[in-house]
């Protein structure tokens, strides 16, 4: 009798093992509270997406999303968070533009960003506008250029800081274009903008939203936007691309990712559902007007290769410029 309880406790512990109690777990997901990590401070554009996403995702997945800010070290503390938290999809993260610039820029990282975080999706791709003062002799990026290679070393630009979009994709402007232009940098985005107001700095690569006021009201003049097509809130300002810098792209971008180990069938589910969410009109209306971004909706697959091309891109930029994380 002995012998037989035992080989039914056996029998019961092997099936509580093998993959098929896994599976139940996953087809249960979610059945509790998802936490997303957002690297940065409350406000911003990264914030600002998050929150609407994580609103609506509470509603399509039928539990609560909250935002949990975990700002500092450009972006690797919240995201180490992540990829050092169970992986069961019920912590999920922010990744953006710093994910494939930080390896550049620290000599050692808390952890791997291919090996360790698991792509999930892309969401949004926020273009930059190339902005100088209406005082300012140059009106094209061509005779910006001109004028840069005239006087090496006597313009500057303003950033948000060290390693954010505007100071990367400034210094891939001067990488492709050959120019000696100064990094002023300042604690944010909107600071910049106010001193390219003021004349404090010759020209600022901002987010759209941020420079938009000041380019309708004649202020700011707008050279060219960097992403690969017009942005629908400056239809007339061509590409800096097409305004003489073959080739240059670059956008603010987030996407979302789970720690390592997450089995396919959470990420399948939570892809799905991040996609439904982002591709409805309402959510693209608000992402447009909020921070002049654009949806992208992607698979894992294509947001591992857009990683995999930041990764790739941004080493001799920096190492050209000379950024060090501060």
């Amino acid at each position: 009798m002995q012998t037989t309880r035992r080989r039914v406790l056996f029998s019961l512990l092997a099936i509580g093992s093998c993959p098929m109690s896994a599976a139940v777990a996953d087809d249960a997901y979610p059945n509790r509270p998802i936490r997303m990590i957002v690297p940065y401070a409350p406000g911003g554009s990264t914030d600002f997406v998050a929150r609407i996403l994580a609103q609506r995702l509470s509603e399509k997945l039928g539990q609560q999303v909250f935002v949990v800010n975990k700002p500092g070290a450009a972006t690797m503390i919240g995201l180490d968070l992540v990829a050092k938290s169970p992986p069961d999809g019920y912590t999920i993260g922010i990744a953006n533009i710093a994910l494939g610039a930080n390896p550049s820029m620290f000599t050692q990282l808390p952890f791997d960003p291919q090996k360790d975080l698991v792509p999930v999706s892309l969401t949004v791709t926020l273009p930059l506008v190339l902005a100088v003062n209406s005082s300012f002799p140059a009106k094209s990026v061509r005779e910006l250029i001109a004028l840069a290679k005239a006087k090496p070393g006597a313009l500057n630009y303003g950033s948000a800081g060290n390693g954010s979009a505007t100071h990367l994709g400034s210094e891939l402007f001067k990488y492709m274009t050959g120019t000696d232009i100064i990094n002023i940098p300042y604690n944010g985005g909107g600071p910049a903008i106010m001193a390219l107001i003021g004349g404090q700095v010759s020209m600022v690569l901002s987010s759209i939203p941020a420079a938009l006021p000041f380019i309708k009201s004649g202020q700011l003049v707008a050279l060219g936007v960097s992403g690969s097509k017009r942005n629908p809130a400056l239809p007339d300002v061509p590409t800096i691309a097409e305004a003489g810098v073959a080739g240059f792209e670059v956008s603010e971008w987030q996407g979302i990712v789970v720690a390592k180990g997450t089995p396919r069938a959470i990420v399948d589910r939570l892809n799905k559902a991040i996609v439904s969410t982002i591709t409805a009109q309402e959510f693209r209306d608000q992402v447009a007007t909020g921070v002049g971004g654009e949806v992208v909706g992607s698979t894992p697959e294509e947001l591992a290769k857009h990683i995999a091309d930041e990764l790739a891109r941004w080493p001799k930029v920096i190492k050209a410029a000379g950024i060090k994380a501060q």
